[in-house]
């Protein structure tokens, strides 16, 4: 197998990874923290490419077009947690799934309505389109290496924020021991919202980030959020470093078997069978890496009330 194709794979399952952690961190603190299963969390994801996309076909700016869309959805959430989700979070999570399932249907008909049928195009910027010689013979689009750096530096912020400031001090206590923090004087209500606004621009930098490289049209969020899900199971409920962790497997997991597996299939098998049985191979490995994982430690690998 030629290494320049397993290095490429590697990449990609890399900035796949990433990207699902900007999805995963932001699921995590809420479902961690509030104890809510936000069923809507990938809506705010296409909420955030959406605004993209229109801010960029608007202005011709990519930079200005990635802040519109972290500051507008940001912006959402608080004031759909203020308005709505907080009267959830007393509710049992049969109540909470049934109503943010609600608001993806509500999120995807308010998106068609504004915006229509039709996918959004979202252009990668023109000084990114090439692509970068990383080793010789390796070539890497330039815009792919980007999402990969800045994934990188928001994993980093976060790790920071929440390990070294008072803020995150509060969210790690919260996600530990709510009424134990709610004791010591922490504004729960308030932390509340702005963990549900910082998850919010996260998914709109991932939403903006995957415009390009994905279609922006209505119900985009609903796929990727499964992977979340599953990403946060494998970390453990409420741990960033779970969800980077997590992220990251799943990331590189997915996108290697659904390239490689059916190549090595191949060697070993007619090409037929190699061409059916390998994509239904790859889109169960993410699901038997998660139930080995609950296996092993039923908490997930890094829990925060561990």
């Amino acid at each position: 197998m030629d290494w320049i194709l397993v290095a490429e794979q590697l990449l990609n399952g890399l900035q796949f990874g990433l990207m699902l952690f900007l999805l995963a961190a932001g699921l995590t603190l809420v479902f961690g923290i509030m104890d809510m299963i936000n069923l809507a969390h990938g809506s705010l994801y296409m909420i955030g490419a959406y605004l993209a996309a229109a801010v960029m076909a608007a202005s011709g700016s990519f930079l200005l077009a990635v802040l519109a869309a972290l500051a507008g959805t940001a912006v959402f959430g608080m004031l759909l947690e203020l308005t709505l989700l907080r009267r959830l979070y007393q509710r049992d999570h049969l109540s909470q799934v049934l109503a943010t399932f609600a608001l993806i249907l509500i999120c995807n008909e308010g998106v068609r309505m504004i915006w229509g049928e039709q996918p959004l195009m979202l252009n990668t910027p023109a000084l990114l389109s090439g692509p970068v010689e990383l080793l010789p013979g390796l070539f890497y689009p330039a815009y792919r290496l980007l999402i990969i750096a800045v994934g990188m530096a928001v994993a980093a912020l976060l790790f920071v924020l929440v390990t070294r400031t008072r803020i995150g001090m509060w969210v790690r206590a919260g996600a530990s021991n709510r009424p134990m923090a709610m004791a010591m004087g922490v504004n729960i209500s308030r932390l509340f919202t702005l963990v549900f606004g910082f998850g919010a621009a996260l998914c709109a930098l991932a939403g903006s980030l995957l415009g390009p490289l994905l279609a922006v049209q209505v119900g985009m969020g609903e796929s990727i959020l499964i992977l979340a899900f599953v990403v946060i199971v494998i970390g453990g409920i409420g741990s960033i470093r779970g969800a980077l962790i997590g992220s990251l497997l799943v990331g590189l997991v997915d996108t290697a078997s659904r390239s490689l597996l059916p190549l090595l299939l191949r060697q070993m098998a007619s090409a037929e069978l190699a061409a059916n049985l390998g994509p239904a191979l790859a889109s169960i490995l993410i699901y038997v890496l998660m139930a080995a994982v609950l296996f092993w430690k039923p908490q997930g690998l890094f829990p925060a009330r561990s």
